[in-house]
C-alpha cells in the first residue's frame, strides 16, 4: 500500500491561555503511508499529543491543512480511532459488551458487526473470556480487549497515545509486542506517541523526532527491521545503533 493515509501540509497550531498565545506546532510537513506504523518522539511538552488531536479533528490547525486519505480534516472522523493510556473498560460490562461499545455508540451494532467482534476475540485469544469482567483479566488482556473495541468500528488510522505506559515494565514489553502485531496483521495505519525510544524502535517502521516546543520536524529515522517482531527487534545489533542515534538527536 502506497497511498498517503495522513498528510500534514504546512501545519501550525497556536493555543490560547490567560497568559497569552503559544505556538505549539510550527510549519509541519509530513506524509504517512497507508499501513505504516509511525512513532512520534520528542521532549516532554513539545506537542506530540497535539499532533494526534489535530489528526483526529478534535482541534483545527491555525494554519495549513491535514488530509486523511486525501480528504481534508474539518471535524472528528470515523476513519480515526484513539487508544489511550488507560484501557477505559467499563467494570460493569462483560468483555464482549465492552468490545461492542463503540458499535453501539455509532449505531452500527448488528449481527454482522457483532460476528466480526467475536471473530476478533477468537483470533486474539479473548473469546474464552467474553463473559468475564475487566477486573478478572490481566493488564495485557485488558489492553487487547480495548484494541478489539477500537478495531470493531473499522477505523483506517489508529492514534496511540502512550497506550502501554500504565503497565509494569515486563507486562509492557509483552503487550507492546502483542498489540503491534495485531495492528500490523489488521493492516491499519498507526501513529504512536511515546517517551520510550526503545519502544518506538521495537514497534515502528519510521520514527519522527520533534524539536522542543513549538514542535517542528527535526529528523525522520527509517527503522530497517520490517517483519521482525518487537521483542526480537531488541536483540538486533541495529537496535543500540538506532537508540544512540535518536537519543543524540533529542539531546
Amino acid at each position: 500500500m502506497n497511498n498517503i493515509a495522513v498528510n500534514f501540509s504546512n501545519v501550525s497550531y497556536r493555543y490560547h491561555t490567560v497568559e497569552g498565545e503559544t505556538l505549539a506546532v510550527d510549519n509541519l510537513n509530513l506524509e504517512i503511508k497507508e499501513g505504516e506504523f509511525i512513532g512520534i518522539v520528542g521532549p516532554s511538552g513539545c506537542g506530540k499529543s497535539t499532533l494526534l488531536s489535530l489528526v483526529s479533528g478534535l482541534i483545527k490547525p491555525t494554519s495549513g491543512k491535514i488530509e486523511i486519505l486525501g480528504v481534508p480534516v474539518t471535524e472528528p472522523s470515523k476513519k480515526v480511532a484513539y487508544m489511550l493510556q488507560q484501557d477505559q473498560l467499563f467494570e460493569w460490562r462483560t468483555i464482549l459488551k465492552n468490545t461492542l461499545l463503540g458499535l453501539e455508540i455509532q449505531h452500527k451494532l448488528n449481527d454482522e458487526t457483532k460476528q466480526n467482534v467475536i471473530n476478533l476475540l477468537k483470533r486474539y485469544g479473548l473469546y474464552d473470556f467474553k463473559d468475564s469482567y475487566p477486573r478478572q483479566l490481566s493488564g495485557g488482556m485488558r489492553q487487547r480487549a480495548a484494541l478489539i473495541r477500537t478495531l470493531a468500528v473499522s477505523p483506517d488510522i489508529l492514534l496511540l497515545d502512550e497506550p502501554f505506559s500504565a503497565l509494569d515494565y515486563q507486562t509492557r514489553l509483552n503487550v507492546a509486542d502483542e498489540i503491534t502485531q495485531i495492528i500490523k496483521k489488521e493492516g491499519k495505519t498507526a501513529l504512536l506517541v511515546t517517551h520510550d525510544i526503545s519502544e518506538a524502535i521495537s514497534t515502528c517502521d519510521r520514527i519522527i523526532a520533534l524539536s522542543y516546543r513549538p514542535a517542528s520536524l527535526k529528523k525522520i529515522f527509517e527503522i530497517d527491521l520490517a517483519g521482525t517482531p518487537p521483542l526480537e527487534r531488541r536483540k538486533s545489533p541495529l537496535f543500540p545503533e538506532y537508540f544512540n542515534e535518536i537519543w543524540k538527536e533529542l539531546e
